[in-house]
């Protein structure tokens, strides 16, 4: 993200989900060229990982956060 420099809008959703409402394990749209990695860890994990630089994304680093202000995830 560059202030200033950016025009982009982005939204964030934020909702619960169960495993048997996955339909696969990710991958994307193979004909759009479409690259995605499912990663899931425990939330304690994906914080310390902010904390040691491992999770740099701006945008993943505010969900974290917000979930953990109204705490979401215990």
């Amino acid at each position: 993200m560059s202030p200033g420099s950016v025009t982009e809008i982005l939204y964030f959703f934020v909702a619960e989900y169960a495993e048997e409402l996955r339909v696969h394990a990710g991958g994307g749209v193979e004909h759009d060229q479409e690259s995605i990695e499912v990663l899931e860890l425990p939330f304690a994990e994906a914080l310390q990982m902010v904390q040691t630089g491992a999770i740099k994304d701006a945008k993943t680093i505010l969900l974290l956060q917000y979930a953990q202000l109204n705490n979401l995830l215990g």
